[in-house]
């Protein structure tokens, strides 16, 4: 098997859930050699059934979310280099 993003060697390796309700899980899922890319079943099904209604992680605003007083130019962090 070759993987979609570098046509690299898959190779069968196995994993353990740790959100699992009932305890740990295993489950196997194919892993690139080369990129590290996880082919999981779920995940592949997941990326191909269309979502109806897509969430807005963020809402976008003209409005800054910070007064004048709260900016301080000049204030940055500076790293002294050693000896």
């Amino acid at each position: 098997m070759t993987c979609s993003r570098c046509c690299g060697l898959m190779i069968k390796d196995h994993y353990m859930d740790h959100e699992g309700t009932s305890g740990y899980t295993w489950m196997s899922a194919w892993r690139c050699m080369n990129c590290g890319h996880v082919h999981d079943t779920t995940i592949e099904r997941n990326r191909r059934t269309p979502q109806a209604h897509t969430p807005a992680l963020v809402m976008m605003s003209t409005d800054s979310d910070y007064t004048d007083e709260d900016v301080h130019l000049g204030a940055e962090t500076i790293v002294a280099q050693a000896a």
